[in-house]
Formats: C-alpha cells, sequence, structure tokens
C-alpha cells in the first residue's frame, strides 16, 4: 500500500482544522496537568500541617522528584516525537519499534533510581547548608520511598506518552488524572491516619504518590491495549535497536539534561536563598508548587503541540506546522498572563494555602509578584521550543535551557545576593527569561530555516 493510500494519513492531526484540532487535543491534557498540579499542592498542604520542616523537606527533594520524572519525561518525549513523525510517514513498523523500544529503555533508567534511592538519598540531603537533622530525615524518608517504587512513575508517563503521540489525548487525561486522583484522595488517609490506617506522616505522603504512579500506569496501558490500534506491539518491538534508540535519545537526552540543568539550579538557589534563612528555601519550595497551576497546563498544551508538530513534519505539510505553532504560542501567553496576574493581585492568598507564617507571608509576597513578571516571556519561549523536540532537535532546548538556567540566572543571583536583600534575588528569574526568548528565537530561526522553509518548494 502506498503512502496516500494508508489509513494512518486519516489521522485527525493531518486533517482537522489546527484550531479546533489543538482545542481537542490539547483541553484533556490541560486538564490532566490541572489535577495534577492540585495534586502537587494538596500534597504539600498536608505535609505543611505536620510541620514546616516536613514542608521544606518536600522543597528541598524537588531536584530529586524533578530529576526522576524529568528522565521519564525525555525518554516519553523522545518517543512520541518518533513515534508521531513514523504516523506521519505511514511507517507502521518504525511506530511500533518506538513504543517498544520506549518500554524497555523506560525499565533500564528505572533501575539506576532504584539504586539512588537505596544507597545515595540521605547523602543528598546532609550536604545542604544549615539542614537540621529532622529535615534529612523526613526528606530521606520521602526520597526513598519515591524511588525504590520508581517504576510506576516511568509505566505512567510511557503510557501517556503513547496515547498522546497518537491523538488519543482524552485517553491520555484519563490515565493521568486517575493517578493524580487516586493521590489527593489517599494523601490524607496515609499522612494522618483513618480508621485500621496507621499515620504515616511524610512517609504516608511518599506511599501514597506511589500508589497513585502504579494507579495511573495500570490504566494507561490497559487503554492503550484496548482503544490504541495505531500502536501493535509484539515482543520483537522491545528489542532495542540503534536506528530507533538513536532517535529517541536524540530528543529524548536534551530534554533529560534540560531538567537535570533545572534540578542543578534548583539546588544551587536553594543553598543561595538558605544563606538567607530557611525561610527563604521554604518559600522558593512553596513557589514552585504554586507555579505549577500555570505551567502544568502549558506543558500540557505543549505536549500537544508537539504530537501535531511531529506528525505535520513528517506528513509533509509546513502550513499546518507554522499555525500549529501560531495558535499555541497565543494560547501560552493567555496561560502565563492568567499566572502574572494571580500572582500580582493575591499573592498572600496563595501562600496561607501552605502557612500562615508571617515570615513566610512577607518574603512570598516578593517572590512571587518578582519572579511572576517572568511569566509572559516564558510562554512564548516554551510554546516556540514545541519545534525544537517535534523536529528532532531537542538539543536546541538544552541549549536554551543551559543559557537561561546556569550561564545567566544562577550567577545572576547570586549577584544579587550579595545586596543582603533576599527580595533582590528574585529579579534574577525575569532577566534570565529575557536571556532566554533571544536564544530561542535565534535557534528558531536557524530551524525554521534548514527544516520548515524547504517544505514549501
Amino acid at each position: 500500500m502506498s503512502k496516500k493510500e494508508s489509513p494512518l494519513q486519516e489521522n485527525k492531526m493531518g486533517v482537522m482544522p489546527v484550531g479546533k484540532l489543538l482545542f481537542n487535543m490539547a483541553l484533556p491534557m490541560i486538564i490532566s496537568m490541572l489535577v495534577q498540579a492540585l495534586y502537587n499542592v494538596i500534597d504539600s498542604m498536608y505535609v505543611y500541617r505536620l510541620s514546616d520542616t516536613a514542608g521544606d523537606a518536600l522543597g528541598l527533594a524537588f531536584p530529586l522528584q524533578n530529576i526522576q520524572i524529568g528522565v521519564a519525561t525525555g525518554v516519553g518525549v523522545g518517543v512520541n516525537s518518533l513515534l508521531s513523525k513514523s504516523l506521519g510517514e505511514g511507517n507502521q513498523e518504525n511506530a511500533n519499534r518506538a513504543a517498544g523500544n520506549g518500554i524497555t529503555m523506560m525499565l533500564i533508567a528505572s533501575l539506576f533510581f532504584i539504586l539512588f534511592g537505596l544507597f545515595g538519598t540521605r547523602s543528598f540531603f546532609a550536604i545542604q547548608k544549615g539542614v537540621s537533622q529532622e529535615l534529612i530525615d523526613n526528606g530521606t524518608t520521602y526520597v526513598t520511598i519515591c524511588y525504590v517504587l520508581t517504576i510506576g512513575v516511568f509505566l505512567s508517563v510511557l503510557a501517556e506518552r503513547m496515547l498522546q503521540s497518537t491523538g488519543r489525548t482524552v485517553l491520555s487525561m484519563i490515565t493521568q488524572g486517575t493517578g493524580a486522583i487516586t493521590n489527593i484522595i489517599l494523601d490524607p488517609i496515609f499522612i494522618f491516619g483513618f480508621g485500621p490506617v496507621p499515620a504515616m506522616g511524610i512517609a504516608g505522603a511518599a506511599i501514597a504518590t506511589v500508589i497513585g504512579q502504579f494507579a495511573s500506569a495500570a490504566v494507561g496501558i490497559f487503554l492503550n491495549m484496548k482503544f490504541n490500534p495505531d500502536i501493535q506491539l509484539h515482543l520483537s518491538s522491545l528489542k532495542l535497536r540503534k536506528n530507533i534508540v538513536g532517535p529517541i535519545l536524540n530528543v529524548g537526552i536534551p530534554s533529560i539534561v534540560m531538567v537535570a540543568v533545572g534540578s542543578v539550579m534548583n539546588f544551587s538557589m536553594n543553598q543561595i536563598l538558605l544563606g538567607f534563612s530557611k525561610t527563604a528555601a521554604g518559600v522558593f519550595g512553596i513557589y514552585y508548587k504554586l507555579q505549577s497551576f500555570f505551567f502544568m497546563p502549558l506543558f500540557g498544551l505543549n505536549n500537544a503541540t508537539i504530537s501535531i508538530l511531529a506528525y505535520n513534519f513528517g506528513a509533509q505539510k509546513p502550513d499546518r506546522l507554522m499555525k500549529t505553532l501560531k495558535v499555541a504560542a497565543i494560547s501560552a501567553f493567555c496561560i502565563m498572563m492568567v499566572g502574572f496576574a494571580a500572582f500580582q493581585l493575591i499573592p498572600e492568598l496563595l501562600l496561607s494555602i501552605f502557612t500562615d507564617t508571617q515570615e513566610y507571608k512577607q518574603i512570598g509576597t516578593a517572590a512571587l509578584r518578582g519572579i511572576s513578571c517572568s511569566f509572559p516571556v516564558a510562554a512564548i519561549c516554551i510554546a516556540v521550543g514545541a519545534s525544537f523536540q517535534a523536529l528532532g532537535k531537542g538539543i536546541y532546548s538544552t541549549i536554551t535551557s543551559l543559557c537561561r538556567q546556569m550561564v545567566v540566572l544562577l550567577p545572576t543571583a547570586y549577584l544579587l545576593s550579595l545586596s543582603g536583600n533576599v527580595n533582590a534575588v528574585w529579579w534574577a528569574f525575569p532577566i534570565a527569561e529575557i536571556m532566554s526568548a533571544l536564544v530561542t528565537f535565534l535557534c528558531f530561526s536557524r530551524i525554521y530555516n534548514r527544516q520548515i522553509k524547504p517544505l514549501y518548494r
């Protein structure tokens, strides 16, 4: 059967009007991401009720959690890009192998996290500046449980990406929503105890998280097997192949490096802020929970955008590709303007979700208002950056992230900290985002001229 005759060409990503397509694909992802953001906030809210120290432990644990999810997402993005591109080209065999190799790669990656969870977590917390033994114990307990049982998050992310890459974003929403809602329900039960379940404190928060991840994985695997005919897995699909692993890693490794850079930034910022007070570092952790209400939907939009861009690049439809990018950028800007408004107008109300401590509110208000000035610029950068992953140039995302977080943000934050005023440190974020915008558009100009523009001929 020729490419034009292939039924795969009838996939909605190649024929549905772009605005409607992006809305239909992104909305379920945005909803599922909002549920995930709600879980992040509720999880921390309950832990802060145990004590400020327990809540701060979650904040300091964020870099490790971020790496765990980042590696899973990085491999998932690579699979997503190759799978969507293969479907756009009408190459069913490559699509099957992309999914199968993704499963094998996820299983291998999870082994490294299990080993670190067993032997490395306590050292991570112990090396941080001025932390108490109670904080070290809380953080070690939480991360060890999440890492030793890490397979749940890896399988869950891959199942979601397989559904997203074939345009089944409602099913992806069900998968992610199952995990988040399970977590939200179990959090208070395992943290504070209920009926026969004893109160387990911060360990209970970790157990609830892991159970939610396994629930999401189970539902995702079932939905792929039952309702995703675009992927036809066989045992032979699991065998790693150089021509499949290469393209997956080409997109995935830059994405993983980008997350790793973010974790290094987060860890380093915590050390700068701990130089002022434990409260300043705690505020930074709370900020990351609150910003997820806006960045998580933005990433949901981005996930849909990547699938559509990759499909239409493979199908050689540059008009649809560029229109998708334009609509995505406008939508991203609108989402982040809502976040900017919320952080500027009601910062104290948002902070009170976690703690009523006056010192937290005083430092936190300045933090939310200062950092949120970067939101509108970040929206455009993230939307345009979707083209880097979709077109197999994930290295551009790495370059952009390195420039923003390592070359500009951390040195600027350190220099501003020398003023002795913690509120000055927050302005490093908008300064770094402006630099990120310049690099992003230079990279996009290059990718447009080399890969998109030739499709018009």
